[in-house]
């Protein structure tokens, strides 16, 4: 290739100043040796819908702030196509997201390690949990203070319900964990969420923000990404659009995309890295062939089982326009109240069958029966749960639709296309049920209003989660990590076949946490920028880790009650 034209140089260029991103900006421009850029698509967070945690279903669904992706029709969910909000915004979808702090369990790590992601064992990921977390709770085995994200639990459970939700799981035999983010994930337990002071913990605020004075970190926001220059298989820099022109950076020791699980294979195949075939049928001159870029692409759903509430406590006698202006109120001057929460205050981990070594299910509990994006509330009180079943087998893919890079690209789940997956759901709906019914929901149990009595027989379910079921806005697995065929980054989260190029995002989990994925994505960033600063990884941590001691004969420990 002819010597390139470069209109700047530095040492790191960044693509996305998201969950990973920003935690790479910061940690790689730490020591001031090395210019760093950071370009992002979207601008600035500083929006009170981003900042109040429990506004964050607003931005969620703003053009300003959200890239506005959806999927191809899915035949799982008869043909709906489902919105999938990623953060076009510094922060990236650390600044739209629900807030929920979720590591996973250990057994996710092991499959990690299984599926040839070498070195991302629990043991190896624990201590950069650690460093990335400042915990209000304080420090043991599992957890830290002094990191950059605040983890709190809101209001401290202080509406009865999300205590019964706690003892009704124990009554129904899961047992209570003292924190699912340490020693113990199975069973039930008040919930964590990224949030400091009252204010949203982004990765923008605890990373980017408290680095951008350093004088050899740059953020270029309002950047279209086109691609990654090449010579040959090494990457060389970055193209980008900005204001009407178009810009090349040199970046002399490395291309880091971390764009998110649609945006960084979309990025690969842009520059001529990827399946070949499809490459070619865009017109695409086929740099490197690596067919498994936007292959493994999965995602966790969700569905909704609302009760009604007998007694007048919970979140909905918040939403008319007085209430709501008084929780705002109270944020903007104290940053306390109900603003300072994103209402998920506890939660649980169980698993759906015998012979699962660690949970498959997850709960988040809400004290309100009300839209995760906040487009529809239950009429008088309620509350409800969010069922997950997180351990999909399901696969996807992610492919271009069109060699422009202002494209959106085809994004295709192929959610509960296994029959596990639907076992999931029919055994996660009836566990559910069970838990309302126990005791500590007595005083406040009201009929089910969803999915509602007529929902009963295996193909009901299917038939309900088929038309209700959202996502939780958790893709993932687009650029694999391993060292198979189909894996697009190594261990060390590099390219295969590219030099100077990694990926450092979700999309290159080997396969879901068991849980949201914001906590591991940030954790990634952390272990990765170790991996490109050359420097020693930190110290494995072998802390013991819970599971249920029949757990290939038993679903759960004995009932309470």
């Amino acid at each position: 290739m002819a010597t390139q034209h470069f209109d700047q140089s530095v040492d790191y260029v960044i693509v996305g100043a998201g969950s990973a991103g920003s935690v790479l900006a910061n940690r790689l421009s730490a020591s001031g040796t090395h210019q760093v850029l950071v370009l992002e698509f979207g601008g600035k967070d500083n929006s009170i819908f981003i900042q109040m945690p429990t506004a964050f279903s607003i931005p969620l669904n703003m053009a300003r702030f959200d890239w506005q992706l959806h999927t191809a029709p899915e035949p799982g969910l008869k043909g709906r196509t489902l919105h999938q909000a990623r953060g076009k915004v510094i922060g990236g979808s650390s600044s739209i997201n629900g807030m929920a702090y979720v590591r996973g369990c250990a057994g996710d790590y092991e499959e990690w390690v299984e599926l040839g992601a070498e070195g991302w064992g629990y043991a190896d990921v624990l201590p950069y949990f650690k460093r990335a977390e400042d915990c209000l709770y304080g420090e043991d085995a599992y957890r830290s203070t002094g990191g950059q994200v605040g983890v709190c639990n809101g209001n401290n459970m202080q509406n009865p319900l999300y205590r019964a939700f706690i003892e009704a799981g124990q009554q129904a035999g899961y047992g209570k964990t003292e924190d699912y983010n340490g020693y113990r994930q199975e069973g039930f337990c008040r919930m964590d969420m990224s949030v400091r002071d009252g204010v949203r913990s982004s990765t923008a605020n605890a990373y980017l923000k408290p680095a951008l004075g350093r004088a050899n970190l740059h953020l270029q926001m309002h950047a279209l990404t086109t691609r990654v220059l090449l010579d040959g298989k090494r990457a060389v820099g970055i193209e980008y659009r900005q204001g009407g022109k178009t810009y090349r950076v040199e970046a002399r020791s490395e291309v880091i995309l971390s764009a998110s699980a649609f945006n960084s294979p979309k990025l690969l195949m842009l520059s001529g890295i990827g399946p070949a075939a499809h490459l070619r049928e865009h017109g695409i001159e086929v740099v490197h062939d690596l067919p498994g870029v936007g292959e493994n692409l999965h995602d966790h759903l969700e569905v909704w089982v609302q009760q009604a509430c007998t007694q007048k406590i919970t979140l909905n006698g918040w939403l008319n326009p007085f209430g709501q202006l008084l929780i705002g109120a109270r944020w903007f001057f104290f940053k306390s109240g109900l603003g300072a929460s994103n209402q998920f205050e506890s939660n649980g981990y169980i698993r759906s069958r015998a012979g699962l070594k660690y949970p498959d299910l997850q709960y988040h509990f809400l004290a309100g029966a009300i839209a995760y994006d906040g487009s529809s509330a239950t009429k008088g009180h309620g509350f409800q749960v969010h069922l997950g079943a997180n351990k999909p087998k399901s696969r996807g893919r992610l492919r271009l639709k069109s060699s422009d890079p202002s494209a959106a690209p085809e994004i295709f789940f192929n959610y509960l296309q296994e029959e596990e997956d639907k076992q999931a759901y029919r055994d996660g709906l009836r566990l559910t049920r069970e838990i309302f019914a126990q005791k500590a929901f007595d005083p406040y149990r009201g009929p089910e209003v969803s999915p509602g009595d007529k929902v009963q027989s295996d193909a009901e379910i299917d038939n309900w989660v088929a038309e209700s079921a959202e996502t939780a806005y958790h893709p993932c697995g687009s650029c694999r990590m391993g060292t198979d065929p189909l894996a697009v980054v190594d261990p060390q989260c590099r390219v295969h076949g590219i030099e100077n190029l990694r990926v450092v995002d979700s999309s290159v989990m080997p396969a879901v946490t068991n849980g949201n994925i914001n906590a591991p994505t940030i954790m990634i960033g952390e272990k990765a920028a170790d991996h490109i600063l050359g420097v020693p990884l930190l110290k494995p941590l072998d802390s013991p880790v819970f599971f249920a001691p029949d757990w290939e004969n038993s679903q759960r420990q004995r009932a309470t009650s």
